[in-house]
């Protein structure tokens, strides 16, 4: 069999990622799920191998054996994993294997229109995880998220009337709310391996400042610590959140304070060449910030420890 060309293509309406994937039209134009197993196996040999999406998407994958291709790389998904994606990222092809039973959700934008989910939605860090960064349910919670999967199921299968919008809207906050709590379990029960990302994000930090990288490369960002890291940006940030009470920002936020405040009591450096030497463009920029979280200016502060 001739392979696939790398391409990528942009999927505006779910009626056009359904024909790529050999499916039938969805019952919905803006909401489809649709649930693979032995009787419906995921048929691959038509979709691209990279695409674009203007919709959500989760997958759910209910039954796994072996190792699946997602993109270019394989991934151990256990069980009860699960996905997510916002609209506008890039997919990749999945080769998923005849003993792979999944769900794939995907909801339009325009579905959610005039519901207050349309903005709650984007404030879920989740869709902007790495692939690797996948939610792994415990039996417990598998049986929760199976239940909602059905209800919507039922309803997207049933009968359109007048309130199976709204039905299907409850069910699929209700989803999510889920899906959020069974994360914040998993960065608590993944302690061991939170714990390393933290020290290594401290030791990131504290070299990125102590070498003066920031005098050539500027401020240390969050995209920067997530790409030393190999992780993406919003699962740091909520890593960081659950076990810290500060998000990645926060976080480089109080390290630049701390040097800060080690430089104006340790050195006779002026303040704008502090600020330079952390990073800021601007000496105001770095004043400001300092007064903020330390109710002083860097001159204030300074006298006060002589």
């Amino acid at each position: 069999m001739k392979a696939k060309e790398d391409k990528l293509i942009r999927f505006i309406s779910i009626s056009e990622s359904h024909q790529a994937f050999g499916l039938p039209a969805p019952q919905h134009p803006l909401i489809s799920l649709v649930h693979f197993n032995k009787e419906n196996p995921f048929n691959t040999a038509m979709a691209p191998i990279y695409d674009v999406l203007s919709f959500y998407k989760i997958t759910f994958i209910t039954r796994n054996r072996g190792r699946l291709k997602y993109g270019r790389n394989y991934y151990d998904y256990d069980e009860g994993s699960m996905l997510f994606l916002a609209p506008n990222q890039l997919v990749g092809s999945t080769d998923y294997n005849s003993e792979t039973y999944c769900y794939i959700l995907l909801i339009h934008p325009d579905f959610l229109l005039g519901h207050p989910l349309a903005r709650k939605i984007k404030q879920y860090g989740y869709f902007s995880y790495a692939s690797n960064e996948a939610l792994h349910l415990s039996d417990a919670e598998r049986e929760i998220i199976l239940s909602v999967y059905r209800i919507m199921q039922q309803e997207l299968n049933s009968r359109v009337d007048e309130f199976s919008q709204e039905v299907v809207i409850a069910q699929l906050e209700l989803l999510l709310s889920y899906v959020n709590r069974f994360y914040k379990r998993q960065f608590i029960t993944r302690k061991v391996v939170n714990n390393d990302i933290l020290q290594k994000t401290e030791s990131i930090l504290d070299d990125y400042l102590n070498n003066q990288l920031s005098l050539h490369q500027g401020l240390p960002t969050v995209h920067y610590l997530s790409e030393q890291l190999n992780i993406s940006p919003g699962y740091l940030s909520d890593m960081l959140r659950s076990h810290i009470g500060q998000n990645a920002q926060q976080y480089i936020r109080e390290k630049l304070i701390e040097k800060a405040k080690e430089r104006l009591t340790g050195t006779d450096l002026t303040v704008a060449e502090i600020a330079y030497e952390l990073g800021f463009e601007h000496p105001q920029s770095f004043s400001k910030m300092f007064r903020i979280r330390m109710g002083l200016s860097p001159l204030e502060f300074r006298k006060s420890h002589d």
